[in-house]
């Protein structure tokens, strides 16, 4: 009863559906009144033949007639009554059989439905709603967290405005409430003030708007907004967001990170306090061709958690070999990390500039990422005028070879393709690694599905903008244990569990039962203990930090718990 009486206040209340319920009544109006006056007409007819009928039987004999039925066991016996007959069966074709099902549906039936299919959808959440993660927009990068929110079992709700696409996200098993992202009622609606973080991932313009509007209805939850453009950062931060993410420049300084050529140092791409992770270029160095144990990269204190090779990364053994197009993922602190720079910072220098195929957001901070790192590079793109005169650039479509060995990419060490078209990426990646079968090539994608099928194009490393953009935002809850520092490699912080207590390191054998590697030991002290020794006792109350992927973190919860 409740659920029926919800449907008539939304049905009652949308915009023209008094007309519609005026409209209606008055056909019914003409419809009683017409009825009415044939049955007067067909006892006036019966008594002029002489015959009599009740009044129960002139409204049953007229609606026997206009509904078509005919039973025969009432009949005229005159021409006058067979006309009159022919004139009530004629209206009841029109009226009941043609003009009623339509006017029916048109103003009742279809706003009945239409009623029902959007108050499917709730408009609020329960009162009692604490701790979960409001999303004002249905986007790859909102896809991507809401599937990473389900893992770890975080509660979150999706702010729809449009009633079919809420239905939609409905019937998909996702959590939705329909309300306007520029409406302080909705989110009071939504219990934003006790929420662990609001994201917002339209343009700057509606960006800024909802993060004003929740600023008012909650002064202290966090607020992450997606920026297009450097010069709305301050506006939005103005207008309340804590954390912007320039999402083109982070997938610009991604790419560039893990390009081969000018040097083999480490880069930093993930923290814990004092606790490091770094990706490092084994390429054209005397690591090529060793293990880890041949290696002996121990010495300077760094740990090493896996390998990545030609986008695929295997966690580190003593036995692992360091192939010819390995980065290395390093945990350390600042001076181990500085102890491997300084043994390897003569290596793995290319003169030759690095190819970047396209010129859009991506592409300009990729170029300016390596030229940080002292690596020049040539930007290809198609539009004149886009790439700002201290970046190098060839003119041109990046299907043309000509343009390509213009921009010398026969010559370079590596090519970033950056476009924002998935499909032109795969197109590029093929491509290039025809003509080009030893390049290191490094590739975007938005979204998260075309990762894959970019792998086996022949791409070396791939970086998902969705993926990236979720990571970041979920990076910022709060209660967050788990800090994602690249694709498929996280950083998880738990306690030392009941299963791990009075153990050392060693006899725990948490690597070999889970695939998690122990990198860091916070103990009673509060001193992070980085890369401890494997004969580090495990005490209660101790605290530990993993690096791991998703599966690892599963396994390592399934054997041991954590919290």
């Amino acid at each position: 009863m409740k659920y029926m009486t919800s449907q008539l206040m939304y049905m009652i209340g949308r915009q023209g559906a008094k007309r519609n319920l005026v409209l209606l009544a008055r056909f019914f109006f003409v419809l009683i009144v017409m009825v009415t006056v044939f049955s007067v007409l067909f006892h006036f007819i019966m008594e002029w033949e002489g015959k009599d009928h009740s009044w129960v039987t002139g409204f049953y004999w007229t609606l026997t007639v206009m509904t078509t039925l005919g039973f025969g066991d009432i009949t005229f016996d005159s021409d006058v009554g067979r006309v009159f007959s022919m004139i009530v069966l004629m209206s009841g074709i029109i009226f009941l059989l043609v003009l009623l099902p339509f006017t029916f549906i048109q103003f009742f039936y279809a706003p009945w439905i239409e009623a029902q299919h959007a108050t499917r959808t709730p408009r609020r959440l329960p009162p009692d709603t604490k701790g979960h993660v409001i999303l004002t927009n249905d986007d790859p990068v909102s896809r991507a967290l809401i599937r990473k929110l389900e893992h770890f079992h975080y509660e979150y709700v999706v702010l729809v405005e449009d009633a079919d696409h809420a239905n939609r996200l409905y019937d998909e098993g996702i959590r939705v409430v329909i309300g306007d992202v520029d409406s302080p009622q909705t989110y009071r609606s939504v219990n934003a003030d006790r929420a662990d973080l609001v994201t917002t991932t339209h343009g700057d313009m509606v960006n800024t708007n909802v993060a004003f509007t929740v600023r008012e209805i909650a002064p202290d939850v966090p607020i992450v907004a997606t920026c297009d453009s450097e010069h709305a950062v301050d506006v939005l931060e103005l207008a309340g967001a804590t954390t912007v993410l320039r999402l083109g420049e982070m997938m610009g300084m991604a790419l560039a990170r893990c390009t081969v050529g000018g040097d083999a140092v480490t880069h930093v791409v993930g923290n814990v306090d004092e606790l490091l992770i770094a990706e490092a270029n084994a390429t054209r160095t005397p690591l090529e061709g060793q293990t880890l144990r041949e290696a002996r990269l121990t010495e300077l204190g760094v740990s090493v958690v896996g390998v990545w090779d030609r986008g695929a990364f295997t966690y580190a053994t003593p036995d692992t070999v360091i192939g010819n197009h390995a980065i290395l993922v390093l945990a350390g602190s600042g001076k181990q990390l500085r102890n491997y720079d300084e043994r390897y910072i003569i290596y793995n220098y290319s003169g030759k500039p690095v190819a970047i195929l396209g010129g859009g957001r991506v592409g300009r901070a990729a170029a300016r990422a390596l030229a940080r790192r002292g690596i020049e590079s040539c930007i290809v793109e198609q539009v004149t005028g886009r790439v700002p005169d201290d970046l190098k650039c060839v003119i041109g479509d990046a299907a043309d070879l000509g343009v390509l060995t213009e921009a010398g990419l026969m010559d370079a060490p590596a090519v970033l393709i950056t476009t924002h078209d998935d499909s032109v990426n795969i197109y590029l990646t093929i491509y290039c690694r025809r003509l080009c079968p030893d390049i290191q090539i490094i590739s975007r994608c938005t979204l998260e599905r075309n990762t894959a099928t970019l792998h086996r194009a022949g791409a070396d490393f791939v970086f998902s903008y969705s993926s990236m953009g979720a990571t970041n935002m979920f990076n910022q809850i709060k209660r967050s244990r788990i800090i994602t520092i690249a694709e498929g490699l996280e950083i998880i912080r738990t306690e030392v569990t009941e299963g791990l207590a009075g153990k050392t390191i060693a006899e725990s054998r948490v690597r070999e039962k889970t695939g998690c590697t122990i990198v860091a030991v916070r103990g009673h002290t509060e001193e992070l203990l980085i890369n401890p020794p494997p004969d580090t006792l495990l005490e209660a109350g101790h605290i530990l930090v993993l690096v791991g992927d998703v599966e690892s973190e599963q396994h390592f919860m399934e054997r041991f718990g954590g919290s």
